[in-house]
């Protein structure tokens, strides 16, 4: 977006410095979601009879489930804590933060004792690092976006944004993909204790993201922010108020943007393991997990490409191309889940998650292009975090209980339609601003619109 002549420029987005930091950003969110993927499908799996015991195995699936939703409700405060530290000392500061606290949550899952061995304080154990979880990611994803996307070219911010969003099917390859590997070990290898392997290894994911991560530079976008405010002399307001006082209408429509990025992922990945491993459909875990890890491995190579159609077909359209593809194609892989047939469960999980990442690829660009840069750490993460929070921490528990009340899946598929029309509204809604900090000759994104700063 156009900012003030008046304001100092640090150097334009240079190609070297995007790429840097487009890397980063991919493997900090590949070991953040990792983390993340290893908790959610240790849910599906294993959680249920561990840390909730029932007669009724849906009571003890629905159970693991809650705990899963943990972790969003909490991502909205994670947002607002690091984004304000990302908005005020930088975003590589918040971000290597976000990634230690991670880090530190997942490996101690790994040791906990489970209901067999301490009751009830088991699963209260298990929630806490959930909530953990939630605040490192809360703070991760936004921080993470806009490293990579302030960083880049304005013509190509939404093929650079892609690889924050490449982190996602990389940590759940890596999450699904050690699953389906520990399930070859016999069937009661995961519940007696192979579980931990997944949480514990990750402190050596933790230590090399590290490593990579405190390397980048910080963003030029943040640098300008930072010597306008000091040659302005003006007290810095407080990144919560600024955010909640001028882009409130904007943070509205980034959670209304997101419902098939976040909810109708996990529906796609989590809740489809249960369903499909559960009664009545009763698939083998390995079929399901070796499926997921291939849909994990297809979405990792299409997500960049898609992103860079973004930049050159508008992100917008491949948003709305994403929405409408995910409904349908979700609809035909529940259709088909009860047919056993081995080849089209591997198709249809693949096509789904291709789907999807239309709607995944597009909006680190999306997003951090709603906001002008004062209080974007904080407004994008609050968009994300309290849409998460929404979507995707209550779709696999509200879509296991609307299996049970109502004993159909077009119960769930309705519910994912619906998701995909309230995406499609706030997408045609949300405004796109561009950033100044390049040369004025550059080609801007065909989505970008010049607007004023908070």
């Amino acid at each position: 977006m156009s900012t003030s002549p008046a304001s100092p420029r640090p150097a334009s987005a240079h190609p070297a410095r995007a790429r840097r930091a487009g890397i980063a950003a991919f493997v900090g969110t590949t070991i953040e979601w990792y983390d993340f993927y290893v908790y959610a499908t240790a849910a599906a799996l294993v959680f249920g009879p561990l840390f909730f015991p029932s007669d009724d195995p849906l009571a003890e699936t629905a159970s693991s489930f809650a705990t899963f939703a943990v972790a969003f409700l909490v991502r909205p405060i994670g947002g607002i804590l690091f984004g304000h530290i990302g908005d005020r000392l930088g975003r590589r500061v918040s971000l290597v933060m976000t990634l230690l606290l991670m880090g530190v949550a997942t490996v101690l899952v790994g040791f906990l004792p489970t209901y067999a061995d301490v009751g009830v304080f088991a699963p209260i154990m298990l929630v806490l690092l959930r909530a953990l979880q939630g605040l490192a990611v809360g703070g991760e994803w936004g921080g993470a976006v806009l490293m990579s996307v302030e960083h880049a070219p304005a013509k190509s911010k939404t093929f650079y944004g892609g690889f924050t969003q490449l982190g996602n099917p990389a940590g759940a390859l890596l999450a699904s993909g050690i699953f389906a590997i520990m399930s070859r070990a016999g069937d009661t290898f995961i519940i007696d204790g192979g579980w931990r392997i997944p949480f514990i290894v990750s402190i050596l994911l933790v230590a090399v993201g590290f490593w990579v991560r405190y390397r980048v530079e910080e963003s030029p976008v943040f640098e300008q922010q930072v010597g306008a405010e000091k040659a302005k002399g003006a007290p810095q307001s407080t990144p919560l108020f600024v955010a909640v006082r001028s882009n409130w209408l904007p943070i509205l429509l980034g959670i209304g943007l997101i419902p098939i990025s976040t909810g109708g992922y996990y529906l796609a990945t989590t809740f489809a393991t249960a369903y499909a491993t559960g009664e009545p459909v009763l698939l083998s875990e390995q079929l399901i997990l070796d499926a997921m890890t291939i849909a994990s491995f297809v979405e990792f190579l299409v997500t960049l490409p898609i992103a860079w159609l973004g930049d050159k077909w508008g992100r917008k359209t491949i948003m709305y191309l994403g929405l409408a593809s995910s409904a349908v194609v979700f609809a035909v892989f529940m259709l088909i889940m009860p047919t056993g047939i081995e080849a089209l469960v591997f198709l249809l999980a693949s096509l789904v998650r291709i789907a999807m990442s239309a709607t995944y690829a597009p909006i680190a660009a999306l997003l951090a292009q709603m906001f002008p840069p004062q209080a974007r750490y904080t407004s994008i993460a609050l968009a994300y975090g309290i849409g998460a929070a929404i979507w995707a921490g209550f779709s696999p528990w509200f879509a296991t209980q609307l299996l049970g009340w109502t004993g159909t899946i077009w119960s769930v598929i309705f519910m994912i339609a619906g998701m995909a029309v309230v995406g499609a509204i706030c997408t045609y809604f949300a405004p796109q601003l561009e950033d100044d900090v390049e040369p004025e000759h550059q080609a801007a994104s065909p989505d970008a619109t010049r607007g004023r700063p908070a």
